[in-house]
C-alpha cells in the first residue's frame, strides 16, 4: 500500500469548491474544517491512507485501534452558497513523496466530481500576535489574488510549506483556480483565535453562514486527537517535539 483510497459514495455534486483542512501550524485548518464538518452536517464518501502517513495506531478505551487518516466529506450548498468538499483528517503524510502523492489523488476525485476551485487553510507561525490578527494569503493567478484581497487580506510573502502550499501549485499546473489563506498564530497549540479569523475570512468568500459559538468546542476536540497520536505533548516536551517534527503550515 502506498496511498490506497476507499470510496464509500460518489456524491453528485455542482461545481464545487474543495476546502483542505489538515493539522498544521496552529491546527488551524483542522479546527476549521472540523467545524464545518460539524456545523453544515457534512458527509464522508471516501477514506484515505497512506504508507506515507505515522507508522503506529492509536487503541481507544474500548480496545480498537485508530490509524491515522484523511477523510473527504461533501455538503450540498443552499441558495447561493457552493457545494463543499471538505478534506480532513489526522496527519498528513510524512515524506515529500507522499505529500505529492496524496495531493495528486485527492485532485483526481476533485477533478471527477467536478471540482476546478482550491482553497486551503494554515498558520503562520509568529512570535507574537495580536488579538486581531492579520489574515495572508497566496493564490493560482492574478484575478483570483484579487478577489481574495478584496477580503482584507494581505499577500503572504515567502514559503508555504506541506499541503497547504502545494495543493495550490500542483493544482494550477492542472487547470485549477484557488488560494491559501493563512493566519497569524504563534502556532504551539491549536489556536481558535486564529481558527475564527480563517473561518470569517472564508465565509465571507463562500457566502457561508456558519455558527462560530461552537468554535471552541471543536479546538478541544482537535486537541483531543492530536494528542492521542503524539502531536502536541505537554508544554515541558514543546520544544523538544518541535525539533523531532517538521511544521507543516
Amino acid at each position: 500500500m502506498v496511498c490506497t483510497i476507499q470510496i464509500e459514495e460518489k456524491p453528485v455534486l455542482n461545481n464545487p469548491v474543495l476546502i483542505e483542512g489538515l493539522p498544521g501550524i496552529g491546527f488551524v485548518a483542522n479546527i476549521v474544517a472540523l467545524h464545518l464538518i460539524q456545523e453544515l452536517k457534512a458527509k464522508r464518501f471516501a477514506k484515505i491512507f497512506s504508507a506515507a502517513f505515522q507508522d503506529l495506531a492509536v487503541t481507544t478505551e474500548d480496545g480498537k485501534p485508530r490509524s491515522p487518516i484523511n477523510e473527504l466529506y461533501y455538503c450540498k450548498g443552499a441558495g447561493n452558497t457552493r457545494d463543499l468538499i471538505i478534506w480532513y483528517g489526522n496527519t498528513q503524510a510524512l515524506t515529500t513523496f507522499g505529500q505529492y502523492e496524496l495531493c495528486g489523488r485527492i485532485l483526481d476525485i476533485a477533478e471527477d466530481l467536478g471540482c476546478r476551485y482550491l482553497i486551503t487553510l494554515g498558520g503562520f507561525k509568529q512570535e507574537e500576535v495580536k488579538e486581531v490578527p492579520e489574515v495572508y494569503c497566496a493564490a493560482s493567478d492574478p484575478e483570483t489574488l484579487k478577489e481574495v484581497l478584496n477580503l482584507g487580506t494581505k499577500i503572504m510573502v515567502g514559503n508555504i510549506f506541506g499541503i497547504a502550499g502545494l495543493l495550490i501549485g500542483l493544482g494550477s499546473l492542472r487547470g485549477f483556480k484557488g488560494f491559501s489563506l493563512l493566519v497569524e498564530t504563534v502556532g504551539t497549540y491549536p489556536d481558535a483565535n486564529a481558527a475564527r479569523y480563517a473561518l470569517s475570512t472564508l465565509s465571507k468568500f463562500l457566502n457561508l453562514d456558519v455558527d462560530v459559538s461552537r468554535l471552541d468546542l471543536a479546538a478541544q476536540q482537535t486537541t483531543k486527537i492530536l494528542e492521542s497520536f503524539g502531536w502536541i505533548k505537554p508544554t515541558v516536551e514543546e520544544k523538544k517535539r518541535e525539533e523531532q517534527f517538521r511544521w507543516f503550515v
